[in-house]
């Protein structure tokens, strides 16, 4: 009690600024006392305001009042200090609703500081020092203060649970491995810690293990989403400039047809002319002709008539009129037919071209890729319709089933001159781009083909090694044969072994780079996988090693 009443009374003796028994204590107008260096401190803050108050009771004070010592006071805290009187706790000391209390605080209760997982009990700082001091109390485990110590009683023998039953998953007092826990799998509870301790440390090293791989995928993914952003500012760019030329390219060539319209125009209206003023001179003589004839008629002599008549009566060579082809309207219309089929046929291509250029935009993919399937259902789901460009095959190269067969023949066929077309290999591409995720198969007989693919400005003419597929860095190509499996690219050969079919099948997933071979029959099999990097649309294509032999892109749809 003697305890309580001192720190009552040191509570009167406290600066309600720092909470701590006053020093150099003054005492301001309105009767309030605190440290003079913390009032200070307060009305510093306030001299913006040009008023100053009173931080307990407000009240307000102009101008800033002068501070000055309170002797009476000071001396009095000198002889309370000599007594040993200490300042009361604060109220941020006392235990509120959702503190913890200490249990040996009598009265009004302080916050505990730490609690005793042996005693079970909770101590404030002051009755926590036996813990630091006493010998046997030294021993005790102490944590941060916890409301459920009684957690750790076991409710049937009233004991701390030290031990745990790993049977039962559970922590158990040193009692019931006699009854409950009898004959089960038991160990103190700080061996189970220890265990579970190190099961923890293999957790959080894994979570940080995934930590760092998931920053460095973020990082990743930032560099994606940069890489994209240029990427996309540049095709805008390019796209720009690439359709600012074909406007300048079409303006162009209006302002051509329009300088050689009005050309022939005045070409052919100065011909008019010419020939209009001939006609006109003409008719002019020829009623002055007509006026000195209809004269001379009235002569009345009858031998100067016949004498003068044969030099009257000749007439000047009438003005050719012949090549007047009166067309009613005709004249420049077929320029505009001309103009108009060449508006249809850009249209035309316009709108082939667009559907690539749309898919290929829709085909990009920042994030990884599906992976390839594992089934040929799965493969089946990016099937495609794949046909062959007459334009592009060698003339011993027949054609058939819609264009999806390509058989090698000794007649020549009688195509077109084309610049796409392979001169010397037996070979043709498709006529559809591809690109995203594809999947074809070819069926194939014979001695040997190629089934490959290709970027399209792959060469054409001549046996170099330019032209023919897999032998360059445009193409990439799987040669089968009666009895071996050969990959070709960048004339690289890589022997592939596999199961012999008659039917290969082809995945790509261009944007991932992949482009696979399988031996396709009551299974697939993996020929072949290739990973790098296309810059191009790719076009499929057939290869064909002899006479009769023949390749056809299967229907898969």
């Amino acid at each position: 009690m003697a305890q309580q009443g001192a720190q009552l009374d040191g509570a009167k003796f406290c600066c309600s600024i720092c909470l701590d028994l006053l020093k150099d204590p003054v005492a301001i107008p309105c009767g309030h006392s605190y440290c003079m260096s913390c009032i200070k401190s307060f009305w510093d803050g306030e001299d913006e305001k040009k008023i100053h108050s009173c931080p307990q009771c407000r009240q307000t004070f102009t101008p800033r009042p002068v501070l000055v010592k309170n002797t009476m006071l000071a001396d009095l805290m000198e002889e309370l200090k000599k007594t040993g009187l200490q300042a009361a706790p604060a109220d941020h000391c006392y235990a509120g609703p959702a503190d913890v209390a200490c249990d040996v605080c009598t009265g009004r209760k302080l916050k505990a500081l730490k609690s005793c997982l042996v005693c079970l009990v909770s101590y404030c700082e002051k009755h926590l020092q036996p813990h630091y001091n006493v010998g046997q109390l030294k021993k005790h485990k102490l944590v941060d203060p916890s409301k459920k110590l009684q957690e750790n009683v076991c409710s049937r023998h009233d004991e701390v649970m030290k031990m745990f039953c790993r049977t039962d998953q559970q922590s158990i007092c040193y009692l019931c491995p006699v009854d409950e826990h009898k004959g089960h799998d038991t160990v103190s509870a700080a061996a189970e810690r220890t265990e579970r301790q190190r099961e923890l440390e293999v957790s959080r090293q894994n979570i940080q293990q995934r930590i760092q791989d998931r920053e460095k995928d973020v990082k990743l993914l930032q560099q994606e989403v940069e890489a994209v952003s240029r990427s996309a500012d540049k095709a805008v760019e390019d796209s720009e400039k690439i359709f600012t030329e074909l406007i300048h390219l079409i303006q162009k060539r209006s302002s051509d047809v329009k300088q050689q319209i009005r050309s022939q125009q005045e070409t052919e209206v100065s011909r008019v002319k010419e020939l209009q003023e001939k006609l006109e001179q003409e008719i002019t003589e020829l009623k002055r002709k007509d006026a000195e004839l209809e004269q001379f008629s009235h002569t009345e002599d009858h031998n100067q008539f016949l004498h003068n008549y044969p030099s009257l009566s000749q007439l000047s060579e009438p003005t050719d009129s012949s090549s007047i082809n009166i067309r009613p309207l005709r004249y420049f219309e077929d320029v505009t037919a001309a103009v108009s089929e060449l508006r249809d046929q850009l249209q035309d291509i316009l709108r082939e071209k667009w559907t690539n250029i749309s898919l290929t935009v829709t085909d990009v993919d920042v994030l990884l890729s599906e992976a390839e399937p594992k089934t040929r259902a799965g493969f089946l789901k990016y099937a495609c319709e794949i046909k062959l460009d007459p334009n592009t095959a060698n003339t011993r190269l027949l054609l058939s089933e819609g264009n999806r067969k390509a058989s090698s023949m000794r007649q020549k066929q009688s195509y077109s001159s084309h610049p796409d077309r392979f001169t010397v290999w037996r070979q043709v591409l498709s006529r559809e781009s591809l690109t995203g995720r594809c999947y074809w198969e070819v069926e194939w007989s014979g001695g040997g083909v190629g089934v490959a693919v290709a970027y399209k400005n792959i060469s054409r003419t001549g046996t170099s090694d330019e032209c023919r597929f897999g032998l360059n860095d445009k193409s990439w190509a799987l040669y089968c044969y009666t009895d071996t499996y050969t990959f070709f690219y960048n004339n690289i050969s890589t022997s592939v072994s596999g199961p012999r079919s008659s039917r290969v099948g082809v995945y790509l997933d261009h944007s991932a780079g992949i482009l696979s071979f399988y031996s396709v029959s009551e299974t697939m099999t993996l020929l072949h996988r290739v990973q790098t990097t296309f810059t191009q649309p790719l076009y499929a294509g057939l290869w064909l090693y002899n006479y009769g032999d023949t390749a056809e892109f299967c229907k898969l749809k």
